[in-house]
């Protein structure tokens, strides 16, 4: 009982060890397929070339965004081993074309299984998004484009425009200023007026002044007013004595 419970175990060690030289790849992960164009589902094998994985069956299915699975295809392969190449480990593409797409509804993730005797292998899916039409060129872009620059163009000329009348309007009063500094710092100090002249009694004597004043007060009318008689007299005199001084002077 014991020896047959060995044997199981080393068969079962003997398939996991098999299994481990087999695999299944799909790249890109991500695919765009146009339903005219239709789509090419990628399924790398890796296999070694011995009897017993040379034959092997490929099943294709996808899985909607709903979840739902649904059979595609599936076929047979038996592979020939080239001379030399055994137990060498063999990489074999096959890749299975869906032409047309029915509608947009194609959108899914697409798998392909590979299925040994006692052996299953299943790749990681490539996601597909299925599009009615590509991209079409319209004349909108155009559109907002040249809606761009034209507006683009007419906030430039305002903004121009508004600099230059800000500088016209300025720049005159600041003219103003800079010429009347400029004048002012090259205008040359104002020579001081000349002193007025002496008064032409200054060349004459002292005494000729007072004689001079008294004679030009004695030509003006006598006032009305009638003096004390004690300050008449005194005037008098002083007239008497800037006389004899005249006379003597001459």
């Amino acid at each position: 009982m014991a020896s047959n419970l060995k044997v199981i175990f080393l068969v079962l060690w003997l398939l996991q060890c098999g299994g481990g030289n087999v695999d299944v790849q799909q790249t890109p992960p991500i695919q765009v397929a146009l339903l005219k164009e239709g789509i090419s589902i990628p399924c790398k094998v890796i296999f070694p070339y011995m009897p017993k994985y040379t034959k092997f069956s490929i099943a294709y299915y996808w899985i909607n965004s709903l979840g739902r699975k649904t059979a595609i295809s599936e076929r047979s392969e038996n592979v020939f081993i080239p001379s030399g190449k055994e137990n060498t480990t063999a990489t074999i593409s096959y890749n299975h074309r869906i032409m047309p797409l029915e509608d947009t509804s194609c959108t899914g993730t697409y798998y392909c299984e590979v299925t040994w005797n006692d052996i299953q292998k299943k790749g990681k899916g490539v996601f597909v998004l299925a599009r009615g039409t590509g991209y079409v060129e319209t004349s909108y872009g155009w559109e907002i484009l040249i809606t761009l620059t034209t507006i683009l163009a007419a906030l430039s000329i305002t903004a121009t425009a508004l600099l230059l009348w800000k500088r016209k309007v300025l720049c005159p009063r600041r003219n103003q200023v800079s010429i009347l500094r400029q004048k002012v710092e090259t205008q040359p100090p104002s020579a001081s007026p000349p002193p007025p002249p002496p008064p032409i009694y200054d060349s004459l004597d002292l005494q000729q002044v007072d004689v001079y004043s008294i004679l030009e007060n004695d030509t003006n009318p006598p006032s009305p007013r009638k003096n004390p008689p004690g300050k008449t007299h005194k005037k008098q005199a002083t007239l008497e004595e800037s006389c004899d001084t005249l006379y003597e002077n001459i």
